[in-house]
């Protein structure tokens, strides 16, 4: 007797020919590109920090690299759902090279204003609120439904690498040759990632929101959420998630230097450490698959995270005894690969639970959180961190994460199992 599980699967790779290889170009673009914008990150951080020395200006910089994406975000994901998603990634990539460039070019000159590299963050930014809805809702038009989890892990297991590839890059690069190589070495990077996305054929989709004002789309995006109880629990846990996790994406420096020590090699373990746990997070799901299902995946997940969270506060100094910072430096590495698997979980139930002409706005909804989620948790734990220990902080944000996980659980639907049906018409 047949497989009907199997059938289903054979069925989606016949409606996708050649996946792997389309995937493959895909994937391998988007990780060129992005490594090409970590390193710009990073040298724009320490290029700023090391000829101003001042809280103010990193504090508009963030601002300049994450309010116009959130922005930005709203629109893209309606473009996403209106348009070629390929050509938008292309169109939003080839813009951040253009003005990456023109900053190079200014600084070679001898330009040394800040406005110049505020407005190419902002730029950047704006491009990033187009590119990543447009990402995440183009990847199921070229993975069959059932290979998506897997896919998505591969993805986070790439993106996790940058986490340690990028900074060591980065540092050689800015070192010996200053930062415009850094710009220009982006720039090289775009064009490679834009070359790969031009062979990957994408399908075209039908859209019923050709015509219609952009407030009417947002409205329909937000309505749809509305009306899928599904992705609405995972969006409000996505966001309270994102918020909650201030303390251990931004303050472990911090508690580290107060509780641990100052030494170089104690701050460069602590990032080491939660980027080993999202590469080892990410392989795992690329190799076992999801097995469980999607809602319970992002659950669990979340609730580990809290506790890993907890974990990270109590291996300090609490309660009058001296912080043990292995046990830290081990909390920190499953956190990492709790948070490799809430982010590859959660993705992946929007590609496959949402209707292929609603993705957009969807994953624009996901992309304001995340871009705000964090610099808003920081307006708060940030001054709080000067007031309170960061190990207090850590402990009252995961007993936070806990109680949101345990909120977003109760009568929690499951999410039914995908149908891998796609239009293999290629644009």
């Amino acid at each position: 007797m047949t497989d009907p599980a199997a059938a289903v699967a054979d069925a989606g790779v016949e409606q996708l020919p050649h996946w792997k290889r389309h995937t493959t170009f895909f994937l391998t673009g988007q990780f060129v590109s992005l490594l090409g914008s970590s390193l710009v990150q990073y040298a724009i951080l320490w290029h700023l920090t090391l000829t101003t020395q001042s809280g103010l200006v990193l504090t508009l910089a963030t601002a300049f690299g994450f309010l116009p994406q959130a922005v930005m975000a709203v629109f893209g994901g309606v473009w996403a759902d209106r348009y070629n998603r390929k050509l938008l990634i292309i169109a939003a990539d080839s813009t951040i090279a253009a003005v990456t460039l023109v900053l190079a070019v200014m600084l070679l000159r001898g330009e040394d204003s800040l406005w110049p590299v505020f407005a190419v963050l902002a730029i950047r930014s704006l491009g990033a609120g187009v590119q990543q809805p447009a990402v995440n809702a183009l990847l199921p038009q070229i993975v069959p439904a059932d290979r998506l989890i897997k896919v998505n892990g591969i993805n986070t297991t790439l993106q996790s690498s940058l986490m340690l590839l990028a900074p060591a890059v980065a540092a050689a690069l800015y070192a010996g040759l200053g930062i415009q190589a850094v710009l220009l070495v982006d720039v090289v990077t775009a064009v490679i990632g834009i070359a790969l996305l031009l062979a990957v054929p994408v399908a075209r989709l039908a859209t019923t929101t050709a015509g219609e004002g952009y407030l009417a789309d947002v409205r329909a995006g937000l309505s749809y959420v509305r009306a899928h109880p599904v992705v609405l629990r995972v969006l409000l846990l996505f966001a309270a998630v994102y918020f909650l996790c201030a303390p251990p994406a931004y303050l472990t420096p911090l508690m580290v230097a107060r509780t641990f020590g100052s030494d170089v090699w104690l701050l460069t373990a602590n990032e080491i450490a939660f980027g080993a746990g999202m590469l080892a997070g990410g392989a795992v799901v690329a190799l076992t698959g999801g097995r469980h299902d999607r809602v319970r995946l992002v659950l669990l997940s979340s609730a580990a995270f809290g506790a890993t969270t907890i974990g990270m506060g109590l291996s300090g100094a609490v309660f009058g005894w001296p912080g043990i910072f292995w046990l830290f430096l081990g909390f920190i590495l499953v956190c990492g690969v709790s948070i490799a698997y809430f982010s590859t979980a959660s993705t992946t139930l929007f590609q496959e639970q949402v209707e292929p002409e609603m993705m957009g706005r969807v994953f624009s909804l996901n992309s304001i959180i995340w871009s705000l989620g964090m610099p808003v948790g920081m307006l708060l734990f940030g001054p709080l961190s000067d007031v309170v220990s960061v190990e207090w902080l850590l402990i009252g944000t995961g007993l936070a994460t806990l109680a949101a996980t345990a909120i977003a659980a109760v009568g929690a639907p499951a999410a039914p199992a995908p149908e891998p049906e796609r239009s293999t018409a290629p644009a």
